[in-house]
């Protein structure tokens, strides 16, 4: 077997205390939605979404941001964040 297959262990992906920090935005952002701050909510989704997509862009391989390659975890990051706030100004549209 060759020395340089993929690592699929989360022991050599990410950075946990930035993980934890993502995880304590989006809780924020939950709590205000179940408020009914649906647009603040929104917009906190929407940003830690494209910010991490971003990190993970700028800093490749050192990100603290490690999901699968770089390319499919920025895409997916600011396709997310843009996606979201297409769909609430759509819904807000048909309001």
């Amino acid at each position: 077997m060759s020395d340089k297959h993929p690592y699929v262990s989360e022991a050599h992906e990410g950075k946990p205390a930035f993980e934890w920090g993502v995880l304590a935005v989006v809780v924020v952002a939950a709590v205000l939605a179940g408020l009914g701050h649906t647009m603040a909510a929104t917009a906190i989704f929407s940003a830690t979404a494209i910010i991490t997509a971003l990190i993970r862009l700028i800093l490749k391989d050192r990100s603290p941001w490690k999901i699968r390659s770089v390319g499919f975890d920025t895409f997916i990051g600011i396709a997310l964040g843009i996606g979201l706030l297409v769909v609430y100004f759509s819904i807000q549209l048909l309001v």
